[in-house]
């Protein structure tokens, strides 16, 4: 069998996902929060695309980023707010996630945020070393750095489109429900998340001899 290089498994998994991304297109919870959450993915795909031929990721970094869209589709896809996990929960294991831990909210945007330092921080690490703008150690301390510096733009970026938009829309997109600290909790998240992820990269690199 053919081993797939590095380009075509990233080109298969943007396929696969444009097959997801139309699929949960279809009859969203809300379409007007859909279109809000889908304008980064948008602008992402373009990159992609713009980058394609210059920007070879590993398969691993190429699965991180693919997972980690698809989750974010499924958010958009139900609004982050509203995602059933309970359903599905008691339907597989007879019992909600929400009585499991004693949640008082719906945690899925939480998980969201958790997935964007834990998934992409690895893939970031790859980008700035292969345009050799890091090397040594600081290529797992700056990836940390980047994602809680994101994570406050993102909050930031949020903050203002729920204000332009107003109303439910913006209080869907926002997403707080209720929770006064919420953008702390989001960014504290995605922090400690991309703290996991280079700390497991640092230790495997080092049995391997790498540092």
């Amino acid at each position: 069998m053919t081993r797939l290089s590095n380009r075509a498994y990233t080109d298969l998994l943007a396929a696969v996902f444009a097959v997801i991304w139309v699929l949960l297109a279809i009859d969203p919870l809300y379409r007007h929060d859909w279109m809000l959450e889908n304008f980064l993915v948008v602008a992402f795909a373009l990159a992609f695309l713009w980058w394609r031929k210059s920007l070879e990721l590993s398969k691993i970094s190429a699965t991180l980023i693919f997972v980690f869209l698809c989750v974010h589709e499924v958010g958009s896809h139900y609004t982050y707010s509203e995602v059933p996990y309970d359903k599905w929960a008691e339907a597989l294991i007879g019992v909600t996630i929400t009585e499991l831990f004693g949640f008082s909210r719906n945690h899925f945007d939480r998980l969201e945020h958790f997935f964007y330092g834990l998934l992409l921080s690895y893939p970031m690490r790859e980008v700035y070393i292969r345009a050799q703008m890091l090397k040594g150690r600081m290529t797992y301390t700056i990836p940390i750095t980047i994602t809680l510096a994101f994570s406050a733009v993102y909050e930031i970026i949020e903050w203002a489109a729920a204000e332009i938009v107003g109303g439910e829309l913006g209080t869907a997109y926002l997403g707080t429900q209720g929770d006064v600290w919420d953008a702390q909790k989001d960014m504290a998240l995605a922090g400690f998340g991309s703290i996991l992820a280079m700390a497991a990269t640092f230790i495997i690199h080092r049995r391997q001899g790498k540092l």
